[in-house]
């Protein structure tokens, strides 16, 4: 069994310190069990997300010497990895959940 990690950043600013030892952190952890880290970029706040932030994020992992094993610009077996590009699912799940009256009104 592969062991799988991610990292996960929204897309909706420059990276920052905190968002670099994430990434580092995850990435070091993942090739240290000889595992595969994924890149999934969490862009679901469609006011706030931007594909320049996204594309500025892969570059700056890039310039730190960081590479991962799946992600939007390289696919993978659980593509996309943008999970904007995901609603479809997510809207799927969740009318199953409303037609087996699982779903908790609040």
């Amino acid at each position: 069994m592969i062991t799988r990690g991610r990292f996960a950043p929204t897309p909706s600013g420059s990276m920052h310190l905190g968002n670099a030892m994430t990434a580092l952190l995850a990435w070091l952890q993942m090739r240290s069990v000889n595992g595969e880290l994924v890149l999934r970029i969490e862009d679901i706040d469609k006011q706030r997300s931007k594909t320049d932030y996204a594309d500025q994020i892969m570059y700056d992992l890039r310039l730190l010497g960081l590479n991962w094993d799946e992600g939007s610009d390289n696919g993978g077996l659980y593509q996309p990895y943008t999970q904007s590009l995901r609603q479809a699912y997510y809207e799927e799940s969740l009318q199953k959940l409303h037609e087996n009256d699982w779903l908790y009104p609040c």
